[in-house]
């Protein structure tokens, strides 16, 4: 995988602290809060050396025992109000940052679910099952620890870090110069592990969202898992994606240890260094006790805020690699948001001279040359071999794809010229395997017209003839259907999709006709319910079954991306051609 430049890593930063900034009423004061009991710690090591240094160069001048016990009281008095003050504002501090950062956090969530919402289907045709999600999820948690933990344990260490070389320099000048000249090293060596660690956390990351895939597609597809008694088959998927997980983690493991004990060795070699120097010269007077005693302690500071900074460097440059993917995501281009919005459809449709293929097959035209016309309130069924092109004419009419040429007319309108939400907000769709939220009935039915009354949505229902059913449920409308509905037999997922498109009262209907499935007491209920659907709208159907398709007005006959016939049922059985052979299949 490719390292990333810093000139990247800097923008990635900014790019986060940007969600900061919109909280800066809470982010700022908890932000001063936080330089301010920065500042307080260093009363610490202050008191401490007053505690360690003024005892001893009173007992070498010789001051009454009873003197020095007044003075180590008053600094110890000292040393507490100050310790108290700190833990007081730190309340508030703590309290500031993390409703400043889990607020920013939901603002980036709210903004990168609706950008995925709005990214076309061609984005999602090329991602795996639960990729994304997956993917998303473990990223937003390396943020979310920059942003509560790692942000303001950096601000506080570079405080501390500063306020200590002050006093250091202060008690010392020419000891300070002597540690300091191990910090270009470390530098140099944040410089160089770290675009090694970011590299191995982006790869981390990936293969993290890999394993968290499988668990998803196994737990979708778990009624296939045991039909197929494959569960060892996917536990060996998951082992095989965790191995890989750690594998990767244990070479960041490997570059963020070395680079730590590094870190541990310089910069505490230099200070057991320049504590011997101090002995030295305190031996040979160059040093008052007091102020060799404030050099170590703030020595000691100084190194324990260094000391913290390799695995904050590290940690800022796995957010950076997972800043990095997300605003990839958050660059990938939507679905275009231009076109008439006050558009009212007449329910014509017309397909003009179209062809396309899929990006992710550029050598397969799946539709080549197709023309068609659809009037008003006709009801028109696509019959043709699987593979003949249907479901994608669908994926058109709803502007899911763009044609490769050709044009999608809409009242003799291009499609182009429309905007997609008004298409789609006059169109209705119930396919052939229906998705169900896992909420309740009335919700899932109430998709269709959000914020519906429930007076709509029990009409909608019982012209779906799903009333009777949810009436027998214990719960009747407030019943869960489970995840996709699982709770709910096929022709009662059905009935409710049909609810939704009753309520939704579209101008044109699209029906991937699904009673192949049924019993034949499903098949007729759901068949009742479609009649009432079409009544009055324009309606294309998919025809799986030839009683759709004899009381369709026409049929096109789809073959390898052709209309190859068109006509009504009576007039296609004459000939001998692709719906005559179909006819006698069952179109099946």
């Amino acid at each position: 995988m490719s390292e990333l430049t810093p000139k990247k890593s800097i923008s990635s930063s900014r790019w986060v602290f940007k969600y900061l900034m919109e909280e800066k009423r809470v982010f700022f004061p908890s932000l001063a809060a936080l330089f301010f009991t920065a500042v307080l710690s260093l009363g610490l090591p202050y008191f401490l050396g007053k505690l360690v240094g003024s005892p001893a160069d009173a007992l070498k001048t010789h001051v009454p025992p009873e003197v020095i016990l007044a003075r180590s009281n008053e600094v110890v008095l000292q040393l507490m109000a100050v310790l108290t003050l700190q833990a007081f504002v730190g309340f508030f501090r703590v309290q500031g940052f993390i409703r400043s950062g889990e607020s920013a956090l939901n603002r980036l969530r709210r903004d990168l679910f609706d950008h995925v919402t709005r990214l076309p289907m061609a984005y999602f045709q090329e991602q795996r099952a639960g990729a994304l999600s997956n993917r998303i999820s473990s990223d937003l948690g390396v943020v979310r620890e920059t942003l509560i933990t790692t942000v303001p344990q950096a601000v506080r260490q570079t405080v501390s870090l500063v306020g200590g070389m002050v006093f250091i320099f202060w008690a010392s000048w020419k000891l300070s110069l002597i540690m300091l000249a191990s910090v270009p090293v470390v530098v140099l060596a944040i410089a160089v592990f770290g675009r090694k660690v970011r590299g191995h956390s982006r790869a981390a990351q990936d293969s993290l969202a890999e394993a968290g895939t499988v668990i998803e597609e196994t737990v979708q597809g778990i009624a296939d898992v045991k039909s197929f008694t494959n569960e060892k088959l996917e536990l060996s998927r998951y082992a095989t994606a965790l191995e890989v997980f750690l594998d990767v983690t244990k070479k960041g493991a490997k570059i963020r240890a070395a680079f730590l004990a590094f870190v541990i060795f310089a910069m505490f070699g230099a200070v057991a260094f320049v504590v011997w120097y101090g002995a030295r010269m305190y031996a040979l007077n160059e040093i008052t006790w007091e102020n060799f005693a404030y050099f170590v302690l703030f020595s000691i500071f100084v190194g324990a805020s260094l000391g913290s900074f390799p695995e904050i460097i590290s940690q800022l440059q796995q957010t950076a690699g997972a800043t990095d993917r997300l605003r990839e995501l958050l660059d990938a281009k939507p679905e275009r948001t231009d076109g008439d919005e006050s558009v009212v459809l007449g329910g014509a449709l017309a397909f003009d001279a179209l062809s396309f293929r899929y990006p992710s097959r550029p050598d397969v035209k799946v539709l080549e040359d197709l023309t068609f016309a659809v009037e008003p309130g006709q009801r028109v069924a696509l019959v043709g071999p699987s593979g003949a092109g249907k479901s994608t004419t669908f994926s058109l009419i709803l502007g899911f794809n763009d044609p490769e040429s050709g044009r999608v007319l809409f009242d003799g309108v291009p499609s182009s010229s429309l905007s997609l939400h008004s298409i789609r907000s006059q169109i209705a769709i119930v396919p052939q395997e229906v998705l169900l939220f896992g909420g309740s009935i009335r919700e899932n039915i109430e998709y269709g017209k959000p914020g519906a009354t429930i007076k709509e949505i029990q009409d909608a229902a019982r012209l779906a003839n799903a009333s009777d059913f949810i009436a027998e449920l214990p719960e009747g409308f407030d019943t869960l259907v489970g995840p996709r509905g699982t709770k709910l037999s096929g022709g009662q997922r059905q009935r409710i999709a049909i609810a939704r498109a009753i309520l939704a009262n579209p101008r044109i209907l699209l029906l991937d006709e699904a009673t192949s499935a049924l019993d034949a007491e499903s098949e007729r209920l759901v068949n009742e319910a479609l009649e009432r659907l079409m009544q009055g709208r324009t309606s294309l159907v998919i025809a799986h079954r030839l009683s759709t398709v004899r009381h369709a007005d026409r049929i096109l006959v789809f073959n390898h991306g052709h209309i190859v016939e068109s006509g009504t049922h009576d007039e296609l059985i004459q000939r001998d051609g692709i719906y005559r052979f179909l006819v006698e299949t069952q179109l099946v």
